[in-house]
């Protein structure tokens, strides 16, 4: 993926398998579980995922920056006037945080190893 593109989204849920079933059948979605609070999707033109567990669950949608150099970007975030909000964390097959714009829309930035 490009480096500073939106590459993911991720939407908060209640029950991934709910999410599965009404997407799926909704769009003919796709998907991979990653435990029982998360879902990975794809076919939707952009990856995302359900997001069901209380950890690290927003109350909005998620959009999701790639970057290549997350502690660099971390210190841009707050160097430009972006409040972090969730410091960096591991996932499966990376790692990311989330911070707020100016106007208060959060999103979030990942590295992918």
């Amino acid at each position: 993926m490009s480096t500073n593109k939106i590459a993911y989204i991720e939407l908060p849920a209640t029950s991934t398998e709910e999410m599965k079933a009404f997407y799926g059948s909704l769009f003919g979605w796709s998907f991979q579980d990653w435990g029982v609070d998360y879902a990975a999707f794809s076919a939707a033109g952009v990856e995302g995922g359900f997001h069901a567990g209380e950890e690290h669950r927003t109350k909005a949608p998620l959009v999701i920056v790639e970057t290549d150099n997350i502690e660099d970007m971390e210190q841009r975030v707050r160097q430009t006037g972006g409040t972090i909000t969730l410091p960096t964390f591991k996932f499966p097959g990376g790692s990311r945080f989330h911070f707020t714009d100016p106007a208060g829309n959060e999103l979030a930035v990942m590295q992918i190893q």
